[in-house]
């Protein structure tokens, strides 16, 4: 098999600098949220989120709203990755991809393993991995860790963000309204027939969008799927240069303009509003109730086996190559890297158990004791580990 590698190292160098910028600017707002929901700004913060305007609320704004631009995004860079980047072959999906489904299914295990009644509808809470956090923690490494493995996490985490999606899709769905389902079917009819017919202007998907998320919204599935459907009908064109495709494709002047917009301000803000657990007002038991034990072993100890393990599972059986140049020890650290599940597992954690703010604040606890822990192990781990190749137990051709 080939060597593990990515055909335009400048993209992906620009690529992985956003996000490691933005990822660092997300721990620091996460650090406010929770600063402020344990001072005596905490009710004035709780009670500016919860504020209306218009039909929704603060919070609902950016949760339902806001966030719909982030799975835009996120729609965006899997359709492009999958048609024209490091997932646009099936050598190069098959690591991220065992890996990934390792790295969901295991998480769900030990978070099942302590919740067996009405809690386990939070199953999936531990199974995403943050892009933005992981690679902010691995960028202040530099050049410890080989650039395969920078590679190999954030195709990995793309993976996870699109199970995530249908996770979403399939298992977090209120009660339906079939009049908006039609509805929302009919746009989308519209939007691919633009596609097809080769409307490369943005504003009328743009506008047919907002109509969508719209519908959507009152459908009863989570609003923030509409941001994926669109960005599937985003035209990419794949036959010009890649010079040329990135000054004149939609997709990418789409996925451009979003870029700072969302790792700078819109996922910021999604921690800042969603982020601030008052732990001064929890019961003590919420700190090992069997919602935060669950999700932190899912983030902590679930990642790391399921993503390890199956990887090393498939260099062993010769179904992939390891990323090169890196060692056993360094694929673990990445492994734990992918526990933390911020932004997503946030994301799922609200919509998991919408009826239960308790229920939603021990997840929370869960969640940032799970990904601190798992930051700052990976981080150590990688931190001292050196690099040495991987070999397979047999060469592929």
């Amino acid at each position: 098999m080939s060597e593990y590698h990515y055909s335009h190292p400048s993209a992906l160098r620009e690529f992985l600098n956003s996000q490691s910028a933005a990822g660092l600017v997300l721990i620091a707002t996460a650090a406010v949220a929770l600063v402020i929901a344990n001072s005596p700004l905490g009710p004035g913060y709780e009670a500016l989120l919860h504020a209306y305007f218009g039909p929704l609320s603060v919070m609902h704004w950016i949760n339902d709203g806001l966030m719909a631009l982030f799975f835009l995004l996120v729609g965006l860079e899997i359709k492009r990755e999958m048609l024209d980047g490091q997932l646009s072959t099936w050598s190069r999906r098959i690591l991220p991809g065992i890996a990934a489904l390792g790295g969901m299914a295991v998480p769900a295990l030990f978070y099942i393993a302590f919740n067996m009644g009405a809690t386990a509808r939070g199953w999936a809470i531990p199974a995403a991995t943050d892009i933005a956090f992981a690679l902010g923690v691995i960028s202040l490494l530099g050049s410890r860790v080989p650039a395969s493995l920078r590679i190999f996490l954030a195709a990995l985490a793309i993976i996870d963000d699109l199970g995530a999606v249908i996770i979403i899709a399939f298992f977090y769905t209120a009660n339906l309204s079939l009049i908006d389902l039609a509805g929302a079917a009919v746009v989308v009819a519209l939007l691919f027939t633009l596609n097809r017919r080769g409307v490369r202007r943005l504003l009328p998907y743009l506008l047919l969008g907002a109509l969508l998320w719209l519908l959507v919204l009152r459908s009863g599935i989570h609003a923030t799927l509409a941001g994926v459907i669109l960005a599937l009908t985003i035209p990419l064109d794949v036959t010009r240069s890649q010079s040329d495709c990135d000054a004149t494709s939609p997709l990418h002047r789409l996925e451009h303009a979003l870029h700072v917009p969302v790792g700078f301000l819109i996922v910021p803000l999604f921690a800042l509003a969603n982020a601030g657990v008052p732990f001064l007002n929890l019961p003590a038991e919420a700190l090992a109730s069997p919602v935060t034990l669950g999700v932190a072993s899912g983030l902590l100890l679930g990642k790391p086996v399921g993503v390890f393990g199956l990887s090393y599972l498939a260099v062993r059986l010769g179904l992939a190559d390891a990323p090169a140049h890196a060692s056993r020890l360094q694929m673990f650290g990445v492994a734990l890297l992918c526990g933390i599940g911020f932004t997503m597992s946030l994301f799922i954690a609200l919509l998991a158990f919408p009826a239960s703010p308790l229920l939603v604040a021990e997840a929370k606890i869960g969640i940032l004791a799970g990904s601190l822990a798992s930051g700052l192990l990976g981080y150590a781990v990688l931190r001292f580990a050196e690099s040495e190749r991987l070999k397979p137990a047999r060469q592929g051709s």
